[in-house]
């Protein structure tokens, strides 16, 4: 269903992989409300002032990756863990990170619940990355950043991706692609202007 609607981002449509991914991953059981109204096309609410994105756009973040399996990847932003989910039915690997505690813990006990043993969630502050696990062939953040954290561009691997929406509250927000070249340097793109909660810095 999503890709009849991807016109306004210029691009094909969605890969199988991204495809199957949103067709398997069960996403009433990862929102507190449960099954009322979750495959809507809408964000939900999820507590703590937070909310789940719409699969069109937690499909189209993991289809600008561009991956094809085996891939190790950053979940900047665990919410409600359907981000996560998704990457982790195409990718070998998920490291999630989420700065609010209730959130992260619970997102952890679902996916857990559901069976994905390729999913790790640290309680964080997503700026930083998680030095430990990378380089990282692709990162996604799930919220909107003022600027791109130079932590997460150092943390991914040359011929990486990142998928993250840039700009203030206030500002208009742009859903961007980064590719990092070979000399270290970074390729960026505009997809399509979004609206996402912003990504919190830590203490």
């Amino acid at each position: 269903m999503y890709a009849e609607t991807r016109g306004e981002t210029g691009l094909g449509a969605m890969s199988p992989a991204v495809r199957r991914a949103i067709g398997k991953v069960e996403r009433h059981r990862l929102i507190p409300s449960g099954a009322e109204g979750a495959y809507g096309n809408h964000p939900l609410p999820i507590g703590h002032g937070q909310t789940i994105s719409q699969p069109y756009i937690v499909a189209l973040s993991a289809d600008l990756l561009g991956l094809e399996g085996g891939e190790s990847v950053l979940d900047v932003g665990t919410g409600s863990g359907y981000q996560a989910a998704v990457l982790a039915e195409i990718a070998a690997r998920v490291c999630s990170m989420e700065i609010i505690p209730d959130l992260g813990n619970d997102a952890r006990r679902r996916l857990e619940e559901l069976g994905y043993g390729n999913i790790e969630v640290r309680i964080g502050d997503g700026y930083s990355g998680w030095p430990e696990r990378a380089p990282f062939d692709g990162i996604v953040v799930t919220a909107a950043a003022p600027y791109v954290p130079q932590p997460l561009v150092d943390q991914l691997k040359p011929g990486g991706r990142m998928v993250i929406p840039v700009g203030g509250s206030r500002e208009i927000q742009y859903l961007q692609v980064l590719e990092k070249r070979a000399d270290g340097g970074v390729g960026e793109k505009r997809v399509l202007p979004v609206r996402f909660v912003p990504l919190v810095p830590g203490k």
